[in-house]
């Protein structure tokens, strides 16, 4: 790969952070204190390298660690617990609570349907979140203990889990709506985020992979 192709990769990283750190400022100013203005999605296809990855995030990020189940996942949370600890990153274990609480992290990300055991943690952590996918999973989590939803699937992705896009004139209805703090996932990125930042946060795997990733 020629100096020139790499110069201009580099540049393209760098005008993708200055868009993702224009829409954390716009975020910032209406969540509420302590929740950070974007979230760091890990995944063990789409993001091979996530303690990397978190050794380049900052204070404006916060990372949910995905780890499905994965060979090795109690060491990854250790290393992600530590790295975190040091870009004053807060982290989150995803539906796995004792991890969570082994590896000192902030908190857990739930999905919609553990909601219900959700309940018994609260008091352990000090940040909760949670998935919905529809806008009455939003409603029904408006007073179930949690942070923040975490609402998809905004735009267009390429994730396989994807669904029909709620796109950001209804994800902006949403969250205006919603009395619990909305982050925006699916198809966010450098390009998109600045739609829904005025009423939502920011929550991304790949669209953070590709400015911050290796």
């Amino acid at each position: 790969m020629s100096v020139s192709v790499i110069t201009m990769m580099q540049e393209d990283r760098n005008r993708a952070e200055r868009k993702l750190r224009t829409a954390a400022r716009v975020a910032g100013r209406h969540l509420p204190s302590g929740l950070p203005p974007v979230l760091y999605l890990t995944d063990p296809v789409r993001t091979p390298d996530p303690v990397v990855t978190a050794g380049r995030l900052s204070s404006w990020h916060g990372l949910v660690y995905r780890h499905y189940g994965q060979p090795g996942h109690a060491q990854v949370a250790a290393d992600l617990a530590k790295v975190c600890r040091n870009r004053h990153v807060r982290l989150l274990i995803a539906n796995d609570p004792r991890l969570a609480m082994q590896v000192g992290a902030d908190g857990v990300h739930w999905p919609f349907a553990a909601r219900g055991e959700a309940r018994k943690w609260r008091t352990r952590f000090s940040l909760m979140t949670a998935s919905a996918h529809t806008p009455e999973q939003l409603r029904l989590l408006q007073d179930a203990g949690f942070d923040a939803a975490l609402l998809s699937t905004a735009f267009p992705s390429a994730s396989p889990s994807a669904r029909t896009p709620l796109g950001p004139l209804k994800v902006r209805k949403l969250a205006r709506a919603s009395a619990l703090p909305v982050y925006a996932l699916g198809g966010i990125n450098a390009d998109t985020a600045g739609q829904v930042a005025p009423v939502a946060g920011i929550a991304a795997i790949e669209g953070i992979e590709a400015v911050f990733g290796p």
